[in-house]
């Protein structure tokens, strides 16, 4: 009888660790390369930079001390890529975060070569970084980090621009950015 106990105890944790091992195949690890030439903002606007609805922005969402706005002109650009979306983030009134949200292939190839000559090489040398339906890129610099995230699966990537000052309180309770 302990005998057949321990086979069971013993296939129900190889059956954890196969699903385990799964589902962390589909996902590529977020290596952070560090950046070459932090931007300490986003096109010219500093992190911490006072931000408010204008001619160029119109709010979206308030959810609190977090605020979201979005650019009024179309097309929205980043780089040689045009995008679906671009939200600018607040944390009290302060600017901290952008969100771009794009589609296909071709747009996250040019996105991804963009981001790389703009703040560093990226190592995909066979065997650096694990296969897997989700691709994960990061940059980390002393002011800002830059993630960039696609799903091989649907074609839709996300890119993050975060101030490092600011990341904690956006990410604690109530941010409309989360993926």
């Amino acid at each position: 009888m302990l005998r057949g106990q321990a086979f069971l105890h013993q296939r129900r944790w190889l059956c954890i660790l196969a699903i385990g091992m799964a589902l962390l195949s589909s996902v590529t690890p977020a290596l952070a390369v560090p950046m070459q030439n932090d931007p300490n903002g986003f096109e010219g606007i500093p992190w911490g930079a006072a931000f408010t609805e204008s001619e160029q922005f119109v709010k979206v969402e308030d959810a609190g001390r977090v605020q979201t706005y979005e650019l009024v002109s179309t097309p929205r650009t980043l780089g040689p890529a045009t995008v679906e979306s671009m939200k600018f983030s607040t944390i009290e009134g302060k600017f901290a975060r952008v969100m771009v949200r794009y589609t296909g292939k071709e747009t996250h190839d040019r996105l991804l070569t963009f981001l790389q000559q703009q703040f560093g090489p990226i190592d995909q040398t066979p065997g650096q970084m694990a296969g897997g339906a989700v691709k994960f890129f990061n940059w980390q610099g002393p002011d800002s980090a830059i993630i960039l995230r696609y799903d091989l699966r649907t074609s839709q990537g996300v890119v993050f621009f975060e101030s490092e000052a600011f990341r904690v309180k956006l990410n604690e309770g109530n941010s409309p950015s989360a993926p």
